[in-house]
C-alpha cells in the first residue's frame, strides 16, 4: 500500500505547526514529525484505525496522535491521509474533500 498526503492534511499540519511555535518551536517540530511517523505507520496495517463515527464508512477510518485525529481513506492500493485535524475542531464532511 501507498500512503498520499492529502493538500488538505498537509494544510491542516502546516497550520499546527505554526500555532504551536509560537510558543514552542521545539515542541511544534516533535509533534508534526510524530503525526508524519503515524501517518505513515498505517501503510501495515491500514484497517488498525477505528472507523470514523461521522461518517461510518469501513474505508474511512482514523487514528490518533498527541491529540490529533489522522482521518484517511483506504482503496485498493492506495491509502490517502484526508485531514488532520485537533480533537477540540468540529468535523464537517467539508473536512474531507
Amino acid at each position: 500500500m501507498k500512503i498520499v498526503w492529502s493538500f488538505i492534511a498537509a494544510g491542516n499540519i502546516i497550520e499546527s505547526n505554526r500555532y504551536i511555535s509560537k510558543d514552542n518551536p521545539d515542541a511544534a517540530r516533535d509533534v508534526i514529525k510524530d503525526i508524519y511517523e503515524a501517518g505513515n505507520s498505517i501503510k501495515k496495517f491500514p484497517e488498525k484505525g477505528r472507523v470514523v463515527p461521522e461518517f461510518r464508512k469501513n474505508n474511512i477510518r482514523e487514528i490518533f496522535c498527541r491529540g490529533y485525529r489522522i482521518i484517511y481513506k483506504i482503496e485498493a492500493k492506495i491509502i490517502t491521509i484526508l485531514t488532520v485535524r485537533h480533537m477540540r475542531q468540529h468535523l464537517s464532511t467539508e473536512a474531507i474533500k
